[in-house]
């Protein structure tokens, strides 16, 4: 259930040139870092905002740094968009949601769809789609920061995997600890915020956890409280 990153450095967030890319202050020298979520991320990577880095020696690598976390205030949050899906599948590993496993498989595709993961139990099959929240406004943590038609149709192919006799789970992964509650947000996407509530009320299961950041793990932790 422990995600670990080796080579871990600090920094300071100067500017993002484009989404790909970040200019970080490491040890006074200007580093261009590759940063590991696409999302807009505009209310975390602000002015001197204190980040962590994973160092790399490879010379295949266009930088030698990616960007992994940062501090919002006295919150670490963590910004790897790839971390969620690796905990989550831990964490599934682990058993500690299904019982009786008999095999995972991720990144199953199903329809026009591929889910994160398929699970076979022993008596049931089932779909579960993780989405990473790096979105925080007073304590309450909101899914997505920007519009997500892509997260709308798996959604949508959820409720239809449902509808097929499969269990269906939606997984929110929050990248950070100690919030309120999740909730999609809706004055950014009202149409995810609608497919998430229809989805519910066809029986698909909204899951949500929060995650122990340090700046050299992340763990998932407790379980969050979810409005839709």
């Amino acid at each position: 259930m422990y995600m670990i990153y080796e080579n871990i450095i600090g920094g300071n967030f100067i500017s993002r040139p484009n989404r790909f890319i970040a200019q970080v202050n490491i040890n006074g020298k200007i580093e261009t870092v590759h940063v590991k979520n696409t999302g807009r991320c505009k209310e975390l990577l602000t002015d001197n905002a204190r980040v962590f880095c994973q160092h790399f020696d490879s010379t295949a690598r266009k930088t030698a740094y990616d960007l992994i976390s940062v501090y919002k205030g006295d919150r670490l949050i963590n910004m790897d968009s790839q971390a969620p899906n690796k905990v989550f599948g831990e964490f599934l590993s682990g058993g500690n949601l299904f019982k009786d496993i008999e095999f995972i498989k991720p990144e199953c595709k199903y329809k026009n769809s591929r889910f994160d993961f398929y699970v076979k139990t022993k008596s049931k099959e089932i779909f579960v789609e993780v989405k990473g929240v790096t979105l925080e406004e007073n304590g309450v943590v909101l899914f997505p920061d920007a519009p997500t038609e892509r997260g709308v149709k798996h959604i949508n192919e959820l409720v239809q995997a449902k509808q097929d006799g499969y269990d269906a789970y939606i997984a929110f992964v929050v990248q950070m600890e100690g919030v309120k509650y999740f909730t999609p947000n809706r004055n950014t996407h009202p149409e995810f915020a609608e497919a998430l509530k229809n989805a519910t009320a066809q029986g698909v299961k909204i899951l949500c956890y929060d995650c122990t950041v340090t700046p050299d793990t992340l763990k998932i932790n407790n379980k969050v409280k979810v409005i839709v």
